[in-house]
């Protein structure tokens, strides 16, 4: 504040403005530096937001809006402040009510009032950024406060900061409109069948729902059966009905894969605010969101992060809500922690004096609309027993391979068409090249095979960008989605004796926090988390096994696995 103090008593700026300091925004955890407050001009009301930052020294990434910095002793990457400056007025144009009905114009900018040197904060690869949020540095005072002097001619005795601070929070018509654009005409979104009764239950609770008389909906589904689909509908169509609403989900990778898909044109920043993890509700108001859409909800959690806060994220979903809905398949529980359950659901909605409604999706619209080979994988895995015992007269192109290399090639083959094929594999090898770019994780040298895991630089977008067939994904960056082809890699954690499929959860990787401790969990229960081991581990390929809409092609480290698979199939 000693920097912005200085700015502030500029003989430039009026006395009488008024100053914010770490206003938080509304709906977000995330906090505004600096904002000063007044009149343009034309006696307009006008906010300037400053974002400050005390680094030094700033390098260039590769990634857009994307800089790296000196933070907690080492170099890491973080955005760009003029790019988290400008996210943070898009935010408050988009969704207060105050700001988009009385026009207040929002100027963001960024103060580095430590750093001297600007060449790589200020390179032209930033430069889209640096026009939309300008960037002011150490000795640049005067600078910064002739910038802020252009939009607060006039004080205003913080009349400005009053109103924004009792805005409504309302999603504006602009960002509706646009979401809803998107939709129309876009055939990965249409809904048909029990998805349609689902999406209109939704809405029709929603229009019934509030803090006195709270709604949950369970929409129970299998893979492939539209859950994701029906979700993203609900989203926009609560946002068209300017609704306070959200997509939850505990896995980050379907948050980041529809967000990015509605985004298109628009910085996807625009509707981040949109997708929250099932974290964020610790300490929410009951009814603060007219309408929290979970999906995935066999993903959430009891207790939320490193330091376990929170006492139950069903529980704080519920009581942050008005309506919430759930997305729900028991059988895609892949974790230790995973917590969601019908049950679970059941019992706080019954706490909270819900009223509650349960659906079934059963249409299944991924591997080929096989019903069939979703019940042979269940009895192939031995999750649980079907008729299912072969996959004579189901139309599914599902192959065990010989080698990972042939696994490798179909998928490089099948991915030429439309760039929706991908390898996965049991995250049974160590994440190498998480510390070394060029370390390989996953090899077989005797069949000429070495890849990456997907993490390195992609992240949770791995699946939609365009070169990542060259790395492989895990269960954390693809539960939630769907391929056209999906290449397998069965580890040692699940091999087949004697026709029985025996699962061994130490053959994870230990950076794997899907059993994150299970060695306390085996001391205390031995029994039990055995069998919770057994049914994660089974469940895990389970969800690799149904990302294909078109095909699935294993192969497994265990010989004796492969031959038992191929008897499978009849």
């Amino acid at each position: 504040m000693i920097y912005m103090s200085s700015v502030i008593q500029s003989a430039s700026i009026p006395g009488d403005a008024g100053v914010a300091i770490e206003y938080r925004i509304p709906m977000s955890a995330k906090r505004i530096d600096f904002i000063v407050s007044g009149l343009d001009e034309s006696n307009n009301p006008s906010v300037v937001i400053v974002e400050l930052k005390q680094w030094q020294d700033v390098g260039i990434t590769e990634k857009d809006a994307v800089v790296e910095t000196l933070l907690g002793g080492a170099w890491r990457e973080t955005t760009h402040p003029s790019y988290q400056a400008w996210t943070y007025a898009q935010l408050l144009r988009d969704f207060n009510e105050a700001i988009y009905t009385n026009n207040i114009t929002l100027t963001p900018c960024a103060y580095l009032h430590n750093c001297t040197d600007g060449s790589a904060v200020r390179s032209d690869f930033y430069s889209y950024h640096i026009e939309k949020a300008p960037l002011f540095l150490r000795d640049e005072v005067e600078k910064l406060a002739a910038f802020i002097r252009r939009y607060v001619r006039k004080g205003d005795r913080g009349r400005v900061l009053f109103e924004i601070e009792k805005g409504v929070i309302r999603p504006s018509k602009e960002l509706a409109s646009h979401l809803d654009s998107l939709l129309k005409g876009n055939p990965e979104f249409v809904m048909i069948d029990e998805q349609k009764i689902a999406y209109e239950s939704a809405v029709s609770r929603a229009s019934r729902a509030s803090v006195d008389c709270k709604q949950v909906l369970i929409v129970h589904g299998g893979p492939g059966t539209g859950k994701s689909v029906v979700a993203v509908n609900l989203l926009v169509e609560m946002i068209r009905r300017r609704l306070n609403a959200a997509y939850v989900t505990r896995n980050s990778a379907p948050r980041e894969v529809y967000q990015s898909k509605l985004a298109q044109s628009m910085r996807k920043s625009r509707i981040a605010n949109l997708f929250k993890s099932s974290g964020s509700f610790i300490d929410a108001d009951s009814g603060a969101f007219d309408v929290l859409i979970v999906d995935e909800a066999h993903r959430l959690n009891e207790k939320t992060g490193f330091y376990n806060k929170g006492e139950n994220q069903v529980k704080e979903i519920i009581n942050a809500s008005n309506l919430a809905v759930f997305f729900l398949d028991e059988d895609q529980k892949v974790t230790l922690k995973d917590i969601g359950s019908r049950d679970e659901i059941v019992k706080w909605a019954n706490q909270a004096d819900a009223q509650l409604e349960e659906l079934e999706l059963s249409s299944q619209f991924r591997c080929n609309g096989s019903d069939g080979y979703l019940a042979w994988i269940d009895n192939t895995l031995q999750i649980k027993e079907t008729a299912n015992y072969d996959l004579e007269g189901i139309s599914y192109d599902f192959r065990v391979c010989s080698t990972p290399a042939e696994l490798r090639d179909l998928i490089f083959d099948r991915n030429k068409v439309r760039n929706k094929s991908r390898l996965v594999a049991g995250y049974c090898w160590p994440w190498a090249s998480k510390t070394d770019r060029y370390a390989m994780d996953i090899k077989f040298p005797e069949y000429g095979f070495a890849m990456q895991w997907n993490l390195t630089d992609d992240g949770m977008l791995w699946l939609v960008k365009p070169d990542s067939v060259n790395q492989i994904g895990c269960i954390h960056t693809c539960q939630g989605l769907e391929l056209d082809y999906v290449g397998v890699i069965i580890g040692p954690d699940l091999i087949v004796r004697g026709g029985r499929v025996v699962t061994d959860v130490m053959e994870r990787a230990s950076q794997d926090r899907s059993v994150f401790g299970f060695g306390k969990y085996l001391e205390s229960n031995r029994e039990r988390a055995l069998e919770d081991a057994d049914a994660i581990i089974k469940n895990t390929y389970r969800v690799l096994m149904t990302r294909g809409q078109r095909g699935c092609f294993v192969w497994s480290v265990d010989p004796e696995t492969n031959h038992w698979l191929r008897e499978c199939m009849g």
